[in-house]
């Protein structure tokens, strides 16, 4: 991995994610939030319906490695059924990491997903360790081996409302948001996003697979880039609101 912004030079994941400590950021009424994303040149969010076909290995290094930066990990109900996470702190060098950082073993998991409509045989709900929350319309899910808490709401679920919940309930300081698109686009619209991971991955593939962000804003959202970096032919973007 080499640095191009700022400072350029030879660097690696590890260096740069150790001076990120995004939960000292905490804000009163919501937790600090970070989404990563990852995009073609043309501005695809996927291959097949999954993100997961366009990572190369310095990817999923960085996508694993931003995991141990946050309290939380959230994704909505569309985003799982196409990934079917396991558990979110995979590794076991990863979990002694964030204990190091002074954080808990395991990620919190939290899914968005109104209808409930989600692989529950996925290894993020049979895995056992680890803890989910589902922000749903529903009252009642199937058992499984991972606990499962249900915040039930009625009508609309608004971001907002889920990162009050997060911050007030569980005590969630940062959370990162790995998307899908439609997710992304509700906490931008909401003017809710602190910090952009984005991964530009050298290929283009047309087509109709959803864009990195679909949504109606109500505006244009500026962000300002504060750091650039390359590994395997992808470029490692983060951007903070402008």
């Amino acid at each position: 991995m080499r640095r191009l912004i700022p400072d350029p030079g030879p660097t690696d994941l590890e260096s740069e994610l150790e001076a990120y400590r995004p939960f000292e950021h905490a804000l009163e009424d919501r937790p600090w939030v970070a989404v990563n994303m990852i995009t073609t040149l043309d501005g695809r969010a996927s291959i097949s319906g999954r993100s997961k076909e366009l990572g190369s290995e310095a990817d999923t290094e960085h996508l694993l490695g931003l995991r141990t930066r946050f309290d939380a990990v959230m994704i909505g109900g569309g985003t799982m059924r196409a990934e079917r996470y396991g558990r979110i702190i995979s590794r076991p060098e990863f979990r002694q990491r964030r204990q190091s950082a002074g954080l808990e073993e395991d990620a919190l998991a939290v899914i968005i997903s109104g209808d409930l409509d989600l692989p529950f045989d996925a290894p993020l709900f049979t895995d056992g360790n680890g803890r989910v929350v589902i922000f749903t319309r529903k009252n009642q899910a199937p058992e499984t081996e991972t606990p499962v808490e249900l915040v039930t709401f009625d009508g609309l679920i608004d971001s907002a409302d889920v990162l009050a919940h997060l911050r007030r309930e569980e005590g969630v300081r940062a959370v990162l948001c790995e998307g899908g698109p439609h997710l992304f686009g509700q906490l931008v619209a909401g003017d809710l996003v602190d910090d952009l991971f984005l991964t530009i991955t050298p290929v283009a593939t047309g087509g109709d697979a959803p864009r990195i962000l679909e949504s109606n804003l109500p505006e244009e959202a500026r962000f300002e880039l504060v750091g650039l970096n390359e590994a395997d032919g992808d470029l490692f973007a983060r951007y903070r609101r402008a």
